[in-house]
C-alpha cells in the first residue's frame, strides 16, 4: 500500500512537464471572441461532461433584436500533441530486434533511435486484463477483468465489465476534444454482450471511442475475421483473395487520421492501435513468410536462439554482462531440442518461421501507420507509446504446438507431429489456426522464463516499449529501466496533454487512478531517477507475486499454461511455494533467496495481501478451463426454448443457445420448392470447430466438427421432395453436465452422447459420439441461421455462404441440461473434501 514515501518521491521526481501539465489543467485557455463560431476554451475537467455554459447573448422578443452566443467548442490545452498507443499481442521480451530479438522489426527500430526504449513496463500476464489497466489507469481487478471475459465470473473483480466509476482514457480525451479512434482488438466487450441486442456500453463506442474498425474476441481469424465497424459487421474480405486484416486495419487507420486531419487539421487524434499479432492464429502474408524463410533463423533450435537473444541483450545493454539464464527446463515440460525427432524439428522450424514472419508483417503495418502521420508532418508533436506485448509470448500451443487453437481450448494439447506434418504447407494460411511449440515461447521470453499467463514469472508479465515524441522527448536513443506498469500509461497521456483525471463522469464519482505517470522519465536528467512506482501486485489464475522496492515475491509455477484442464487450487493464497528474488542483483529471478530472508517473505506476503484487499483480488480462483464453460448472464439465460423464423447471422457464441455438455434437440420446418434445395439451415463456429445442419442436394445432413481433426456426419439416404418437411436432429448427453464444476471436478464436460436424424419423424440414421467438445466452439466464428458466414463446418460440403434455398418456416431448439442427483452431489462432495484433505 503507498504511504507517504511513495507520493514523496512521485513530487520529487515530477518533471518540468508534469508541472507544466498541472499549471495548465487549472488555467481556462480561450481563443476567439466569446460566443463566437470559432470560440474555442479549454475546461477544468473535473467533471465530464462539463456543465453547459451559461448562454451570454441576449434575447428580445424579436430575433433582430436579439444577439447570438455560440456555446465555445471544447479543445484540449494548447499544445497537448496526438498520441497514438499501439499494443501488440502475445509477444515476449525477447522477440523484438528492438530488443535483442533475432526478428527484424524496422519501425520499431527507427521509433527507439529517435525516442526512448523502456525495459521495466510490466503487464498482468494475460491480454483482457492488461487492456483493462492500461484503458483506465486501475489495476486489472478493480477494472472487472481479473481474467479474459470469456472467464468472466460473478464477481465485481472478474465479470469482465468496467463500471462507469472508471472511464477510460478514451472517454477522457474525447470530452478534452481530441477526436478517438481504436483500431484492431478489443477483448474488453463481455462476451454476453457482444450480440447485435447490445448493450453497447462496454463496446469500444461506448467507452469514449467515436470510431472503431476490429474485433471484440480474443483473437480472429485473418483472412476472415469477425469484424466490426462501430457495431456493425462487415466482410471487407470478400471477393478479395489475399486480403488480410493486419493490413486492412493499417490502411483503415490511415485512412480515418488521413480524412480527420483534411477535415480539421487543428483537432489533435489519440488512436488505439491493437493488432491481432502475435496471437495465435499465426497468420502473415506469403510475402513475409518468404523473407523470414531466407534468413535460416531457427536451424539450431530453440535452447541456441535462447542463447543467441540473451548474448544480444547483454551486448545492447539490457541485462548486465555477467547476468545467467535460469536452466532449460525439464524435459517433461519441454523437450531438448537435440532429443526431438527429425519430424518434430521440421514442424517446430514450420512454426516459428510463421511465427517470425507474423512478428515483422505486424511490425511492418505499424510503421506504415506511423510513416503517415510524418506525412502529415505531425509525426514531432506526436506522443507514439508502442508497446510490445500484452503479456509473454504464448505457450497455449503446448509443447508440440497444434495447426488449430481451438483444439487447445478443448483440451486436445498433444496432437502428433506426424498429425501436424499434413497441414506443413498449409501453416498460417486460412486452412489453419496455428500456434507454435512452447519451447520457441520459451526462447522468445528472454532474459526471463515461463510464459504468458504466468503472473508470478518475468516471462509473463515482463514487456518492453519504446516512446517518441520529438517536440518533449531529446534524449534520442536513451534507455530508461525504471518499474513501470500498464496502469500508468493513462496517467502519463493525461500528464503530457496537461488534461486531469476527471472526479465526475455522467454524474458519477469516478475511482481513484492507480497508475502512476512515467513522463518524468522523458528528461535526460532523469535517466537514472528512482522508479515512481515502488510497489506493484500480480495475480491470475492462483499464481501471484508483489514486487516492492526492488524485491520480488513470487509463487512458483505449479502449472504450465497448457496444463489448464485439472482440479484447480483449492486454497492457492496459502498453499503455494514461495519464492523471493533480489531483482537488483538478479533481474531475471534465477536466484530463489527466500530461505536466506524468511521475514522479507513474511513482510512481502502481507504487503500482497493488503494489495489483493485493495484491488479485490478476492475470492482467489486457480481453476482456469472450468471458468470458460462457466454460465453467464447472456441472452439466453435460463432459457430451455429458442424458437427463429426467419434467417439470421452473426449471433456471437456468448450470446447463442449454448449446445455443449447437453442434450439439446433441433427442429427445421422447411418447405422444399420444385427442382431441389440445398443450403445452410443452422451452423455454429467454423472450419476450426463447430456444428452445422444442412441440405446438400436436397439431403438433410447434420455434422459436428470436432476441432478440425475429426467430423461426424448423420446424412439421410435420400432427397427430399418438393413440399414441407420437419427434420429433427436429437441429440442425448451422457455425462453429467456443467453442474460438476461446482466442485472443482471436470468430469461432467465433454462426455459422450448418441444422435439421430429424423426426417418427417422416421429415424434416418442413428449413431454415438465417443467424445463430444467440452469448452468452446470457434469462438470468432457465430451462430447463423439461413445461411453460413466467414468459414464452414466442411469445406468438401459446400463453400459459404451457401444460403439456403429451401423455405424456412420455424427453426425450433430445445435444451434439456443435466441435473445432478442427490448421490451425484454426495459423491462429488466426498471428492471435493478428500482433495482438500491432501
Amino acid at each position: 500500500m503507498r504511504d507517504a514515501r511513495d507520493f514523496a518521491a512521485i513530487f520529487v521526481l515530477s518533471s518540468t512537464i508534469g508541472i507544466a501539465a498541472l499549471a495548465g489543467a487549472s488555467a481556462q485557455q480561450v481563443t476567439g471572441t466569446p460566443g463566437a463560431p470559432n470560440a474555442t476554451t479549454t475546461i477544468d475537467g473535473r467533471q465530464l461532461p462539463p456543465p453547459p455554459p451559461e448562454f451570454g447573448g441576449e434575447i428580445k422578443e424579436q430575433a433582430l433584436q436579439s444577439t447570438q452566443w455560440w456555446p465555445p467548442r471544447v479543445v484540449p490545452p494548447e499544445g497537448a500533441p496526438n498520441v497514438l498507443v499501439i499494443i501488440t499481442d502475445d509477444s515476449g521480451f525477447g522477440v523484438p530486434s528492438t530488443f535483442g530479438g533475432v526478428i527484424p522489426t524496422a519501425a520499431m527500430d527507427q521509433l527507439a533511435k529517435e525516442g526512448l526504449r523502456f525495459t521495466g513496463i510490466h503487464s498482468t500476464a494475460l491480454c483482457s486484463p492488461t487492456r483493462a489497466a492500461l484503458l483506465t489507469g486501475r489495476n486489472h481487478h478493480t477494472a472487472g477483468f481479473g481474467v479474459i471475459s470469456e472467464q468472466s465470473t460473478g464477481f465485481p473483480s472478474y465479470n469482465s465489465i468496467i463500471e462507469p466509476d472508471k472511464a477510460t482514457i478514451g472517454r477522457t480525451l474525447r470530452d478534452h476534444g481530441y477526436a478517438t479512434s481504436w483500431f484492431g482488438k478489443n477483448h474488453n466487450v463481455p462476451a454476453f454482450a457482444a450480440s447485435q441486442a447490445g448493450p453497447f456500453t462496454q463496446w469500444p463506442v461506448g467507452m469514449g471511442f467515436e470510431y472503431f474498425y476490429g474485433f471484440v474476441g480474443g483473437d480472429a481469424n485473418q483472412w476472415q475475421p469477425n469484424l466490426f465497424r462501430n457495431t456493425t459487421q462487415i466482410y471487407p474480405f470478400e471477393g478479395k483473395p489475399g486480403w488480410n486484416l493486419t493490413t486492412g486495419m493499417a490502411d483503415d487507420a490511415i485512412r480515418h487520421i488521413t480524412e480527420l486531419n483534411q477535415i480539421d487539421p487543428s483537432k489533435p487524434f489519440f488512436v488505439k492501435f491493437a493488432p491481432g499479432g502475435v496471437h495465435a492464429p499465426h497468420h502473415p502474408t506469403p510475402e513475409w513468410v518468404e523473407k523470414i524463410q531466407k534468413l535460416e533463423l531457427f536451424d539450431e533450435g530453440y535452447e541456441e536462439l535462447r542463447q543467441t537473444i540473451f548474448e544480444n541483450q547483454k551486448k545492447m545493454g539490457y541485462v548486465p554482462a555477467d547476468a545467467k539464464l535460469a536452466p532449460w527446463p525439464d524435459a517433461d515440460i519441454l523437450k531438448p531440442w537435440d532429443s526431438l525427432t527429425d519430424d518434430e524439428k521440421k514442424l517446430f522450424i514450420r512454426q516459428v518461421e510463421i511465427f517470425a514472419a507474423y512478428v515483422a508483417y505486424t511490425d511492418h503495418e505499424i510503421g506504415r501507420v506511423i510513416q503517415a502521420i510524418r506525412d502529415m508532418g505531425k509525426f514531432d508533436d506526436t506522443l507514439i507509446i508502442y508497446i510490445n506485448g500484452d503479456n509473454g509470448t504464448s505457450a497455449e500451443g503446448g509443447p508440440l504446438g497444434t495447426p488449430n487453437e481451438v483444439a487447445f481450448f478443448n483440451g486436445l494439447n498433444a496432437i502428433p507431429a506426424e498429425t501436424q506434418l499434413k497441414f506443413y504447407d498449409e501453416w498460417g494460411t486460412e486452412q489453419t489456426y496455428n500456434h507454435m511449440s512452447a519451447g520457441w515461447s520459451w526462447a522468445f521470453n528472454t532474459p526471463f522464463d515461463w510464459f504468458k499467463q504466468n503472473a508470478s514469472r518475468l516471462g509473463g508479465v515482463r514487456q518492453n516499449m519504446v516512446v517518441s515524441w520529438p517536440n518533449r522527448i531529446t534524449d534520442a536513443g536513451g534507455v530508461r529501466d525504471q518499474f513501470m506498469h500498464v496502469v500508468d500509461v493513462t496517467p502519463t497521456i493525461l500528464d503530457a496533454t496537461g488534461i486531469p483525471a476527471p472526479e465526475i463522469v455522467d454524474g458519477i464519482p469516478q475511482a481513484p487512478i492507480d497508475g502512476v505517470s512515467f513522463a518524468y522519465t522523458f528528461d535526460a536528467a532523469n535517466t537514472d531517477a528512482p522508479s515512481a512506482r515502488r510497489t506493484q501486485y500480480f495475480e491470475m489464475m492462483g499464481q501471484w507475486a508483489l514486487y516492492h522496492d526492488g524485491w520480488l515475491l513470487s509463487t512458483q509455477v505449479n502449472r504450465a499454461p497448457w496444463q489448464a484442464f485439472g482440479a484447480a487450487n483449492a486454497d492457492p493464497l496459502n498453499n503455494q511455494v514461495l519464492q523471493l528474488y533480489d531483482l537488483t542483483t538478479d533481474p531475471n529471478q534465477t536466484t530463489d533467496v527466500a530461505a536466506d530472508n524468511p521475514d522479507k517473505v513474511t513482510e512481502l506476503k502481507a504487503i500482497f495481501i493488503e494489495e489483493a484487499k485493495k484491488n479485490n483480488v478476492f475470492p482467489m480462483d486457480a481453476s482456469v478451463a472450468a471458468r470458460v464453460i462457466s454460465p453467464r448472464p447472456n441472452i439466453t439465460a435460463g432459457r430451455t426454448e429458442f424458437v427463429y423464423t426467419q434467417p439470421m447471422v452473426g449471433l456471437p457464441q456468448g450470446s447463442s443457445p449454448l449446445l455443449l455438455n447437453t442434450s439439446y434437440t433441433i427442429t427445421a420446418e422447411i418447405e422444399v420448392p420444385e427442382g431441389g434445395a440445398e443450403g445452410m439451415i443452422l451452423t455454429s463456429g467454423g472450419r476450426f470447430g463447430g456444428y452445422g445442419f444442412y441440405l446438400k442436394d436436397s439431403k438433410p445432413v447434420f455434422l459436428w466438427n470436432l476441432v478440425d481433426l475429426n467430423r461426424i456426419r448423420w446424412e439421410a439416404p435420400e432427397a427430399l421432395p418438393p413440399g414441407k418437411h420437419t427434420l429433427e436432429f436429437e441429440f442425448t448427453y451422457d455425462g453429467l453436465g456443467v453442474g460438476t464444476l461446482a466442485y472443482n471436478d471436470m468430469t461432467g464436460l465433454g462426455a459422450s452422447g448418441t444422435g439421430t436424424l429424423r426426417v418427417n419423424g422416421t429415424a434416418v440414421q442413428t449413431q454415438k459420439m465417443d467424445r463430444t467438445l467440452g469448452m468452446i466452439l470457434q469462438w470468432d466464428e457465430s451462430f447463423d441461421i439461413g445461411s453460413d458466414t466467414l468459414t464452414g463446418v466442411y469445406d468438401a460440403d459446400y463453400t459459404p455462404p451457401f444460403p439456403l434455398t429451401a423455405k424456412l418456416e420455424r427453426l425450433t431448439i430445445e435444451v434439456d441440461r443435466p441435473q445432478l442427483s442427490e448421490a451425484d452431489k454426495a459423491r462429488l462432495e466426498a471428492a471435493l473434501r478428500a482433495a482438500s484433505d491432501n
